[in-house]
């Protein structure tokens, strides 16, 4: 079964060249589309696509707010947050509203399309070019909010303790293998020991668990 897609952005001609692109390839289809966030999560509703591309600047409820709605609600759609990344300083809102990707406009066509195959497959996905510029603005809007408990880490091992503050500090699973001398496909297993211990939807939680639980600082 091709990957059911909702394409969700205010301009027309980002909409019209993700459908065309999309048209050509057998495994991934647009079912939807819509030019705002209420409509959006309307179509997200109706449709219960896989992947919804979210832009976050869209007239009306913007899509930090409709993936709130989308991710709160009984369905399983995912969300790839498409945006300018320069020029929007709430991504960071829209990944803890519940985004499992992050991708900006400027991206090859192909990546874009790439990374919906890898968030319909239950994974998560940033841009790599921004991963670390995200975390860095995710953890100076944190300092600027109220004080929150740190997550209890209790129930994980120490070598998964390495693990997240790894994947927090943005390494890709090859990476942390390559660091930490072990195989990718033992990283991956660590991976998913810390989602299901910590109740992470993805790896883009595990990365603000890491923050919020004081493993990774960010030195500006």
């Amino acid at each position: 079964m091709p990957v059911r897609v909702v394409l969700a952005d205010d301009q027309q001609l980002i909409r019209t060249a993700l459908r065309m692109v999309i048209a050509d390839i057998e495994d991934v289809e647009v079912v939807g589309e819509a030019a705002d966030g209420e409509e959006a999560v309307t179509r997200t509703e109706e449709l219960r696509p896989d992947v919804v591309v979210m832009d976050i600047r869209m007239p009306g409820v913007d899509g930090i707010e409709a993936t709130r709605r989308i991710t709160a609600g009984p369905g399983e759609s995912r969300i790839v947050v498409l945006t300018t990344f320069d020029d929007d300083d709430y991504v960071y809102g829209a990944l803890r509203a519940g985004a499992s990707g992050f991708l900006v406009k400027d991206m090859a066509l192909d990546d874009i399309i790439g990374a919906i195959r890898v968030v319909a497959a239950g994974d998560a996905l940033i841009a790599p070019s921004v991963t670390r510029r995200l975390i860095q603005d995710f953890t100076s809007a944190r300092s600027c909010e109220p004080t929150r408990p740190r997550r209890d880490l209790t129930a994980i091992t120490e070598r998964e303790r390495e693990v997240l503050t790894l994947v927090g500090t943005g390494l890709s699973n090859a990476e942390i293998a390559e660091r930490l001398f072990i195989s990718v496909a033992t990283a991956k297993t660590y991976l998913t020991r810390l989602l299901s211990k910590l109740d992470a939807r993805d790896r883009v939680q595990l990365v603000i668990i890491a923050y919020e639980a004081g493993l990774v600082s960010v030195t500006r």
